[in-house]
């Protein structure tokens, strides 16, 4: 969950390592360093954010055409200079940079205390790199090949970059459970941990696999695994502009990445549907659409909004397939001993590709005997390399940490998965397929409407900024909706506010409702909708405040609710697409006019690749 960043070559290091660490700050930010070699390797770090390390190296010694530069989530031990990254073994021998966290690293640590070793962090890195040291001395063998049999010696993971005082001409790179790209120049590599502070370099790029290790200089790249067996480097061009990653005019990322999502939907499924032919199509489900149309039964497996996304797709593949489906919490569902059957299908959905929680869960699947499928939104990341096949979702680039166009392109990629194995199992009439297809092309300006009325979730966001609750309801498709509103204004408010079915309300939510609690009612006219307007009554007659997402021209709720947002009519099915943008919107507000820093909220980081 930390953000790595390397440069070997020609030019100077610092300005590529500060320009990295900016792109990379949305995967941590509590401290971040840099160690750049020159005659000798200089460290300079903080606790921090980026901005506070370039004050911090601000007339020192930043020469030098080799460095690593890293932007931290703490994992072992608190954010501070002395925990930040990177370390230094205490010899001098080596300075390391990691992503992950080393699971023996106490035993380790307690071996080499043995050995004289002493050390100054909190942090189980600072353990790895003495250990690299110890055999790099005792053994007496080459850089490469300590770094090798340490990493053969620790348990967890890991994404590291590694410099060796005495063979200061190169970086070694390794990864395990945690990413890690290389990009390839002219005469120079870029390390990354993501591909974002590459794409204004170089569009090459290799993507490491887990026990990989790559030991670069600046005219060559060898690639192996841990085990030291030989392999060829596979070089892959990346199709990222430059301005997908800046913030284009906008105050946040947050709010551009709302604005996108008219384009990430159009996107996602631009060359996938045929309205000419009424047909659909996903290509990286081609040759196990069989398999999905016999399956026993559809697990999804997710993390925070990609499981909102999966319980939408509950709803989908339950509705037009009439495929029984299961929801799980990666997290839950990898620590368990779950009933998994040959025939099942799990569907693995996440954002960055990467998610560890996610990617154990695909192993354990995959062990037994299921087929596996992937749902994701970074080419080349570790999901769609270890999944039976799937769909990517063609979002772009999310740097906000809270999720938003992501999870509207996962339920596209969900909807049309639903629609086709309706089609497929005789479940829909060709008639309902044909007008699910169309509806779909069409949510993109619908979207664009809700997005017009920017100003009246101001008025809103005023009104209820200083509360310290609140409560979503929906129901059906709306409950995972009314999920998802409530994470986004937990995650970047701070304010505590639950999700609930509707009808659940009655069950022990409705003790929590007064005259100071907002409560946001997804309220568009489907098959529930007088079953709704009753709890807006029942919330009503307790003094409650109802901010109710009503379906354009309603006049019943709007007589009842405190506040009303229309959205556009839409088909039932794909109604969550447009629901959720006012959620989205709603907390950006919110957590604005609090003084919060929306793009990189407290506590959090963009991709959990750790446990």
């Amino acid at each position: 969950m930390c953000g790595i960043v390397g440069y070997i070559g020609n030019k100077e290091a610092y300005p590529i390592l500060i320009s990295g660490l900016y792109r990379l700050e949305y995967r941590g930010y509590d401290s971040a360093g840099i160690a750049i070699v020159n005659s000798k390797t200089n460290i300079y770090k903080t606790q921090g954010k980026v901005s506070d390390l370039e004050n911090f190296a601000s007339g020192k010694d930043i020469k030098g055409t080799i460095g690593i530069g890293h932007t931290r989530w703490a994992t072992h031990g608190e954010p501070n200079n002395v925990n930040a990254h990177p370390h230094k073994s205490m010899n001098g021998h080596f300075v390391i940079i990691h992503n992950g966290i080393i699971e023996n690293y106490a035993r380790l640590k307690k071996r080499l205390e043995n050995r004289g070793y002493i050390f100054e962090s909190e942090t189980d890195t600072e353990v790895l790199v003495n250990l690299i040291e110890h055999i790099y001395l005792i053994g007496q063998v080459s850089a490469e090949v300590a770094v090798r049999l340490a990493l053969t010696k620790v348990v967890g993971a890991f994404g590291i970059l590694v410099i060796c005082k005495d063979e200061n001409n190169q970086i070694i790179a390794a990864r395990k459970g945690s990413p890690l790209v290389i990009g390839v120049g002219k005469g120079e590599y870029f390390f990354a941990s993501d591909a974002s502070p590459i794409i204004e370099h170089t569009s090459s790029v290799i993507y490491l696999n887990d026990n990989d290790m790559a030991v670069v200089t600046k005219d060559s790249l060898s690639l192996k695994t841990i085990n030291n067996d030989f392999l060829e480097p596979k070089i892959q061009t990346i199709d990222i502009e430059l301005g997908e990653i800046e913030k284009g005019g906008y105050d946040h990322f947050m709010l551009k990445e709302i604005f996108e999502q008219p384009r990430s939907i159009n996107d996602t499924f631009r060359g996938r549907i045929s309205l000419d032919k009424k047909q659909l199509q996903l290509g990286g489900l081609f040759n196990i659409i069989p398999k999905l149309v016999e399956a026993r039964r559809i697990i999804i497996i997710g993390c925070g909004t990609s499981w909102h996304a999966g319980l939408v797709g509950e709803y989908l593949f339950e509705e037009l397939a009439r495929i029984p489906v299961e929801v799980e919490y990666a997290s839950e569902f990898r620590y368990r001993n779950p009933v998994i059957y040959k025939d099942d299908v799990v569907i693995a959905i996440s954002q960055s590709g990467e998610t560890a929680d996610t990617l154990a869960a695909i192993k354990l699947a995959k062990e037994n005997e299921a087929l596996v499928l992937g749902i994701c939104n970074v080419v080349g990341s570790s999901i769609p390399r270890e999944t039976d096949g799937g769909v990517y979702t063609h979002a772009g680039p999310e740097i906000g940490v809270a999720s938003t166009k992501a999870f509207t392109a996962q339920v596209t990629v969900l909807t049309m998965m639903a629609i086709i194995l309706g089609q497929k199992r005789n479940t829909i009439t060709q008639e309902k397929y044909e007008y699910l297809i169309k509806a779909l092309t069409e949510i993109p300006d619908k979207i664009e409407q809700i997005l017009s009325y920017n100003d009246m979730f101001k008025i809103i966001a005023e009104t209820y900024k200083n509360s310290e609750h609140f409560l979503y309801l929906g129901r059906g498709l709306q409950f995972p909706v009314a999920l998802e509103g409530a994470l986004k204004l937990k995650e970047i408010s701070y304010i505590h506010a639950e999700g609930y079915p509707a009808a659940e309300m009655k069950h022990g939510p409705i003790a929590l409702i007064d005259e100071n609690m907002p409560v946001v009612v997804i309220a568009t006219k489907d098959k529930s909708y007088e079953k709704i307007v009753s709890n807006i009554q029942e919330i009503k007659a307790r003094k409650g405040i109802v901010i109710a997402i009503v379906t354009k021209g309603d006049t019943i709720i709007k007589n009842i609710a405190n506040y009303t947002i229309e959205i556009p009519e839409v088909y039932e099915e794909l109604s969550p697409l447009l629901t959720v943008i006012p959620l989205q919107i709603l907390s950006y507000h919110i957590a604005v006019l609090r003084g919060c820093n929306v793009d990189q909220p407290r506590n959090l980081a963009k991709s959990v690749t750790v446990e």
